[in-house]
């Protein structure tokens, strides 16, 4: 049984007494993230190298914090800047999880998802959505003639070699309680920030190192059409 959407926001950004019943699990969530950071960092599991750079666009937290409208900023400013981006996803809630898939602009939402579909109208760029991030940011690279990949999140995704780490934060909420899942909103420590290149923060006030981003709603579209 999935807990309601507001119940875990009163959780996580709240001061509710449910968190202590969930401390036990964040604890052992925090074992397993950092054995696996630590594998990674010493060699032991390899991250597997792009032949074009890839621009990693994410979060530590879980929900929107305004990634995929940096990542549409990003690519027009690549595009006015000469280059051929093109951006890779996982594509959450699609019903289909073959790929790599091409997300055409009239594709369907179920079976690309929402914010490719989203990204793919805004940009006119190739997007693609792939479960295995790498596999489609290569496919980025040999068949659609990108020269540098954006990836839509991916920030925990540590198979993936990355040039760029840019790190998004909700400057209105930042990150809640401060713990890691599932007592908290967090999917790594706040401390992994310190090894991002960038920290954009959207909304309220950045913190010092940190840059402002700003976004407003220009319309409402329908997906589904």
């Amino acid at each position: 049984m999935e807990l309601d959407a507001k119940i875990v926001e009163r959780i996580w950004y709240g001061n509710s007494s449910w968190v202590s019943l969930l401390v036990p699990i964040s604890a052992l969530y925090g074992v397993v993230a950092e054995i696996r950071s630590r594998l990674y960092r010493r060699g032991i599991f390899r991250s597997v190298e792009v032949s074009v750079p890839v621009v990693i666009v994410g979060n530590l937290t879980i929900g929107g914090s305004g990634k995929s409208p940096l990542v549409i900023s990003l690519v027009q400013l690549l595009v006015g800047a000469g280059y051929s981006p093109g951006v890779v996803s996982r594509g959450y809630q699609r019903i289909t999880t073959d790929g790599p898939r091409l997300v055409h602009p009239q594709a369907d939402v179920a079976t690309v998802g929402d914010e490719p579909l989203f990204v793919s109208r805004e940009t006119g760029v190739p997007v693609v959505v792939d479960r295995n991030r790498v596999r489609g940011a290569q496919h980025l690279a040999d068949c659609c003639g990108v020269n540098i990949v954006i990836s839509d999140d991916g920030l925990q995704h540590l198979r993936m070699a990355r040039n760029v780490e840019i790190a998004v934060v909700d400057g209105e909420r930042r990150f809640g309680n401060g713990r890691l899942l599932p007592a908290g909103p967090l999917r790594e420590p706040a401390e992994r920030l310190a090894s991002v290149d960038f920290i954009v923060t959207n909304g309220g006030e950045p913190l010092s190192g940190e840059y402002r981003m700003t976004t407003e709603i220009g319309g409402a579209v329908n997906l589904q059409t």
